[in-house]
Parts: structure tokens; sequence; C-alpha cells
């Protein structure tokens, strides 16, 4: 298993990189993503990359496909039967509102009223039946939302975490009438506590089944009708992976799945450069993605919400992403105002600068006019578009009192404070300083900015990928397959019966060791994680220590829980009583490690690399910055600002003040005086 192939589908591109691990050898591509058939870009791609299908011997991709449809509300038709007295759970949610002042703004639910049906059942918290299961009743919703054109729908009932019988045979029963596999009962999504965000993970998976397995299993069968061989494996949010075939019945799991390959990536790059905690910016062409990397391993979160009421409950690489990226568009709104974003010009028509025909100008045609960006070597459309853009700038900026070169320095600024404050989310107000990391960026447009948001927060190092705009094709690369599983147990320790948490463990380490074999993917070994999320009776939230070995240990478990209280807290609480609320499971296939090394630059000199200078705008001023090719510098290699470094995936921005050095594996490091 020597040829592997990382790709990643964005908004705007589709990255694609190869790397021959008996050969320490790489290649890459790059191609507008194709947004009205993705798996052609997909399979162009491949074709860029000049191999034989059938050479490949892992093929793992990441997608954004299945985030998108539930963001722009264009999953497909999806119903809901559940529990009568609670068809309306996913609208009602958790009594917040879209906008925090005033009575504005509107929220549109993943499943529309009319498609959401109740039955008569009820089983309470502790498993015991209440009201019976109308059978009858299941299927005649069931008929009523396939008349309705219904595709996919998710059987939802309260409490099934702790008792699935009703669940399961009301999905039985849809499933004898269905007719397609879209069939989802929520416990087989996620057996945890919390109705309306269970519900809302079950939703989203329903909803995005149909169109994630399409997609996909399109791709699949084109690449084994070219020779591919080996299962095309997919990208999870937990920054694992899954086999292609098991996509329909994983498909939540792939959300956010391309952000998450990035910061596997980055991980492994911070820590074969010695970096231990790091800040990742991925900046796309239609947004911008931030997490933290803490002790060398990517923060996991249990939650998180997609979009204003739409909460998804799985483990997940913690992501925070707002709508800045390339791409994003710059007008004035109606009450004067400079706004960038969130809206984007996407792979079609583009920037300006790309000269696809955009009118409206973006942050990419901002940094065009400022001499940050080679037209002619990133897009290729040469010097024709940049009289469009500059005319673009000055019409934005007539009704501010400023030109071309004003407006353009305004949109790079306004960007710069918002890509900042999304840091400052995952870090300042979670308790982390952001002078104690390294930041590194990646995406086509990360390294673009990457100087100006070091500084504007205090971050003193930059580290900057071989590839920045491939750096998600390489997590995907990077990635082990993986699976989670969790229960809740909702029970005092003391209470616990003896062998009972064993049981569940055994079973979760079943399930995940059946799901390998399914996959039927080389692995080198198999770890199983467990563990447990514990709180003090009366409280709401959870800390998750872990459960060493295979059997549950009451004493140490609850001595690692005093133990993390006392950290996270400073406090200690004897005398009440801790509850086991969920045990967790974890199952990795672990792969053969890549060796970074092989991005390490090899030959190259400084001669060799500079390609002259070009005015380029920093603090109010023009400057001759110096450019440079990255595949031409050598490992040697000491860069001072103003500079711009370009390469085919994407350009880094050297301000004056800034010293930039290569590392052994090929990063380069930013020093920020």
């Amino acid at each position: 298993m020597t040829l592997s192939v990382g790709v990643d589908v964005g908004g705007t591109f589709t990255d694609f990189l190869l790397l021959d691990a008996a050969a320490s050898t790489f290649r890459t591509a790059k191609v507008p993503t194709t947004t009205d058939d993705r798996a052609r870009g997909f399979l162009d791609g491949i074709d860029r990359l000049a191999v034989a299908p059938g050479a490949i011997d892992w093929l793992v991709h990441g997608t954004t496909a299945g985030t998108n449809a539930v963001l722009e509300r264009k999953n497909a038709p999806t119903g809901i039967i559940t529990t009568a007295g609670f068809r309306d759970t996913l609208e009602l949610g958790r009594r917040t509102r879209p906008k925090p002042y005033g009575l504005s703004g509107n929220f549109t639910p993943l499943i529309p009223r009319r498609l959401r049906r109740e039955v008569a059942e009820r089983i309470d918290a502790t498993g015991a039946v209440v009201v019976p299961l109308d059978e009858a009743a299941v299927e005649r919703e069931a008929r009523a939302l396939l008349a309705e054109g219904v595709e996919s729908v998710v059987v939802h009932f309260m409490h099934s975490y702790v008792n699935d019988a009703h669940e399961a045979r009301a999905a039985a029963i849809v499933r004898a009438i269905w007719p397609n596999e879209h069939v989802v009962a929520g416990h087989e999504i996620i057996r945890e506590v919390r109705e309306f965000e269970r519900a809302s993970t079950a939703a989203i998976h329903a909803g995005i089944g149909p169109i994630v397995s399409r997609y996909i299993t399109s791709v699949a069968s084109e690449l084994a009708g070219r020779g591919f061989r080996n299962e095309l494996l997919v990208m999870q949010a937990n920054g694992g992976m899954l086999a292609a075939s098991l996509v329909a019945e994983q498909a939540v799991q792939t959300v956010m799945s391309g952000p998450a390959a990035g910061v596997l990536a980055a991980a492994a790059i911070a820590g074969a450069s010695g970096h231990a905690n790091i800040i990742t910016g991925d900046m796309g062409g239609t947004s911008f993605d931030v997490a933290l990397v803490v002790g060398g391993e990517p923060v996991i979160s249990a939650e998180k919400d997609l979009a204003y009421g739409v909460p998804i409950r799985i483990p997940m690489i913690d992501i925070h992403t707002v709508g800045a990226g390339g791409g994003s568009l710059a007008t004035i709104d109606a009450a004067g105002m400079l706004r960038v974003g969130p809206e984007s010009a996407g792979s079609t028509p583009g920037p300006i600068g790309y000269g696809r025909g955009g009118t409206v100008p973006t942050i990419t045609d901002a940094n065009f006019h400022l001499g940050r960006l080679n037209p002619g070597a990133v897009t290729g459309a040469g010097e024709a578009p940049l009289a469009a853009v500059e005319s673009a700038l000055d019409a934005l900026g007539a009704p501010l009192g400023l030109d071309a070169t004003g407006a353009a320095d305004a949109i790079v600024k306004i960007a710069i404070a918002e890509l900042a404050g999304a840091i400052r989310l995952v870090s300042i107000e979670k308790g982390h300083d952001p002078r104690d990391f390294a930041y590194m960026p990646f995406g086509g447009a990360g390294p673009l900015h990457a100087v100006e948001i070091a500084r504007e927060l205090g971050i003193p190092r930059i580290v900057v990928p071989r590839f920045p705009g491939l750096t998600s094709a390489l997590g995907c690369i990077l990635a082990d397959v993986r699976h989670d599983f969790v229960q809740t147990v909702s029970t005092p320790v003391a209470a616990l019966q003896p062998g009972a948490v064993d049981a569940i463990l055994a079973a979760q380490a079943g399930a995940g060791r059946a799901l390998l074999e399914r996959e039927k993917v080389a692995v080198r070994r198999v770890e199983i994680i467990h563990e447990a999320d514990l709180l003090y009776k009366g409280q709401t939230h959870v800390l998750r220590v872990p459960i060493t070995g295979d059997r549950f240990d009451a004493a140490a478990v609850l001595a690692a829980f005093a133990e993390a209280y006392r950290t996270r807290f400073e406090l200690e609480f004897p005398e009440m009583v801790p509850i086991l609320a969920n045990v967790r499971t974890t199952i990795v296939g672990l792969r053969e490690k890549v060796d970074l090394a092989v991005f390490a630059p090899s030959g190259g000199s400084m001669e060799a690399a500079h390609q002259g200078t070009r005015r380029a705008f920093f603090a109010g001023e023009w400057h001759d910055a110096a450019i440079y090719l990255r595949e031409h510098l050598p490992a040697d290699a000491v860069i001072d600002g103003p500079a711009i470094v370009e390469q085919a995936d994407s350009t880094l921005v050297l301000d004056p003040g800034s010293r930039a050095t290569i590392d052994h594996v090929g990063n380069i490091i930013v020093e920020l005086s």
C-alpha cells in the first residue's frame, strides 16, 4: 500500500495530493469545483494527477456536500415520525432566537411542519412503556409521507436512547414499505440524552443521506469503471475515515469532513515541526475555519451548531467557521457601511480578477489591486482583468470617499478584523492565550493574510505548510479509520449494577470491530479507547475522563473525575453524588504513518527562486516587495519582508518587519518583530 491520493472538494476549488511512499515523491493538482456535478470535477482531477486509478492503493475523499446542503436547506425531501405531542421539537429548539436583540430574524426548520407526523407511543426516562406503540398509525403516517414525495424519513421517539423497542419496531414497519434505504431510527445514530439535539442530528443525517450517498456512489462507480480496485474512503468530522459503502448509514459523520481533514494534517505538520500548540486558520474561497491543536491533538467537541437552531451531536473536531473567504463579496449596506461577506463569488463567476465574468469586488480582488497577488500566477488570466478590478473598487469606494486603493485596503482590514475575531472565539474566550500558540494558515487564501492576523492577535510565530492550499487533501491521506459510539447511562456511580457498564463497553467495541470488518480496509492494528462522562447530581455539564482497559473500575474513574474537576474548577465536592452520564467508545484502525520529510526542499537556490520585485501596499504605503517562487527555495533560505512567496496553490505575503526561514520538513517559519 504505497500510492495514496487525498481529495478535498471545497466550495471554490477541488484539491488533489498524491503521495508515493515507495519513491518518496508527490504530485498535486487543483481544479475548479464543478458545483453542478462535483463527481465530474473529482474525476477530472484524478486525470490531472496522471495516474491510473487501478494503481492507487488509498483514495480518501473529504467533502462539504453534506454541510452545504444543511446550511442552504437543499437537503433531500425529509419527513419525521415522532411521539405524539412532540411534533414541533425541531422548530422550538432551546428557546433561543436568531438575533440577540429585538424580535427580528427567522428560522427555517430542517423538516417543514407538514412533513412532521405524530403517532401514539411513550417510553419514560427510565425505559418503562407508558403508552404502547400504535403500529397502524406508524404505517399510515409513513404512507402519507410517501404520498407527499418524501425521500428520507426519521423515526424519532422520546427516550429511545434508554429503550429503543418502540423506535426499532416503528423503523421496521416503515422499512417494509419504504422504496429506498433512507429510513433513519434515531437510536441508530446517537444513543445519548437531549431530545432536541438527538432529533436535529437524526434529521441532518436523513436530509443529507440521499445527497451524499448518491454523490459518493457515483464517484465510486466511475472509479471502478476506470479500474480502481480498492474501497473509496470518505473523511469524517472526527478526523477519521470510513468506507464509501457505509456512507448511506453514516452520512451525518461526513459533515465538516473537509475542514476536519485540514486540522488533522495541521496537527501532524506542526508536530513534525516541533510545535505542540497551534491555532489553525483554513481560508478558502468561501469560508474561514478556525481550530485549536493542544498538546499535538485537535480539540474534539461532542456537539456543534452548524447554524442557528441546527445542533449536531456527534464527536467532531471543534471548528469555528465564518463566512469570509477569498471570494467573499464586498458591498455597501443600506446604512452606508462597507460589508465583506458572507456571500461569496464562488468558483463561477468568481472574483473579477479571475476574468470569468465576476463584477462585484471580493477579498481576492482587493489583494490583486494591492499587488499582493499575481493574477497571472494565480489564474492565468494575466493583467487584463486588473483594470476591471480597479474600476469596480473605485465605484465601491466612491460613496465612502475612497479611491480604489483605499477601498481595497479597507476590504482587507475588515476581513482581518473578522478573521481575528473568529480566532478569539476558539482561543481567548475558551481560556487560551493566542501568544502561547503558533499560527498555521492554510487553504488557498490562508497565508495571504497570516502575518496581519498574527500581528492583530500578538501571535509571535507562523508555520506555513509546504502546500497550504492542499492541506485538507493531505489530511485525507493521514487519516486513520475511526468510529465513535456513545450510550447514555445517567445513573449514580454507586448505584450501577455489577457488569452493566462492562456490557456496554463490550457491545460498543464489538460494533466498532464489525464496522472495520465490513470496510475491508487494511490497517496495521486496532486501538480501542473507552471514556466516561461524569457530573455531580444537579449539574448540567459533564467532564470526560478515560476508562483504563476494557472493564469499568468505578474507584479509578471517580478518582480521575475528582482530579479533573479539581484541575478545571479548583474545587472539591466529596459530599456530592457523582453521576455516570455517558459511556463512550472510539475504535481506531491505525494506518502506516506518512513521513512528512517528503516535502523537505531538495536543491534550489535564492537566485533561482527570486523573480524580481512588485509594488505592494502595506500599512498605508507602497513598497517594492521581492517575489520568490517557493518550489525553488533552498533549505537554508532566509527571506526578509516586504516579500511575496508564490506557489501554485497559495501565496504567502510578508510585510516589512517579518522574517521567514524553512524548517527540516519544508514549512516556512515566519517570525514577527
